[in-house]
């Protein structure tokens, strides 16, 4: 690991949206090669990185439910965007030399590794990037809560959320010119006030394991590699 590095290991959460350009729907090459560009930017400094990513830019669960498709087969539809999202930057991380692993808690053998978490580790500690699709496999849990899971079993040192805006706010930045920007935050300041860093139970998994949670601009290239090296960027939650 480079010595500018403050991390040895970390778990980045994108959202699906960030893979569907300036409307957030489908898959934005574009955007799919920029975050890559930053996924190596980071890889470059011998960090070891996992990857959730949501699926929301090609299906949203809560959504198909409310049109009348059962939740737990709506749930089974996102976590299949998930895949298709993980495929995608796996084929341009691999374009660009990267060694990449989709392991997925479905079994789709076809497609991707099955996720088992000592499996997971082997691909980390030889430089791979181990990117973890389908949620944790069962219905109910968010791609969030996902990430929490992933993070504590790969011994991540901290969460990345990357999102649109530089961190987390009192109330939505782009509708309230007033609104402030926490630089700190406590898990129980979120938790107590429903605050949206991430939902409530990653967060408090992430409270019970003493891991850290980061929410920074994922749009603002340079920013995931400058936080790696230590810079204060967005807001960060701990103890």
């Amino acid at each position: 690991m480079s010595p500018d590095s403050k991390y040895r290991r970390i778990l980045l959460k994108l959202s699906g949206e960030a893979l569907g350009g300036a409307e957030g729907r489908g898959i934005d090459l574009p955007s799919l090669e920029r975050i890559a560009d930053e996924v190596l930017s980071v890889k470059e400094l011998g960090v070891s990185i996992g990857v959730v990513i949501g699926g929301g830019n090609l299906i949203r669960g809560t959504q198909v439910k409310d049109n009348g498709i059962s939740r737990v087969t709506a749930d089974n539809m996102g976590m299949l965007g998930t895949v298709i999202n993980s495929l995608a930057l796996q084929s341009v991380l691999d374009k660009k030399g990267c060694q990449t692993r989709v392991m997925s808690a479905v079994d789709m053998p076809k497609f991707a590794e099955p996720y088992i978490r000592r499996r997971a580790l082997r691909h980390l500690d030889k430089g791979r990037v181990v990117i973890m699709a389908a949620g944790t496999g069962n219905p109910y849990f968010s791609t969030d809560t996902a990430a929490a899971l992933r993070a504590v079993e790969i011994e991540a040192e901290v969460l990345l959320k990357g999102t649109k805006v530089d961190g987390v706010y009192n109330s939505d930045p782009k509708k309230d010119k007033s609104a402030k920007k926490y630089q700190t935050l406590s898990f129980s300041q979120v938790l107590a006030d429903k605050l949206a860093v991430m939902d409530l139970t990653a967060v408090s998994l992430c409270m019970e394991n003493h891991l850290p949670i980061i929410v920074f601009d994922l749009n603002n290239s340079g920013t995931l590699k400058r936080i790696i090296q230590g810079e204060q960027l967005g807001t960060i939650v701990k103890e």
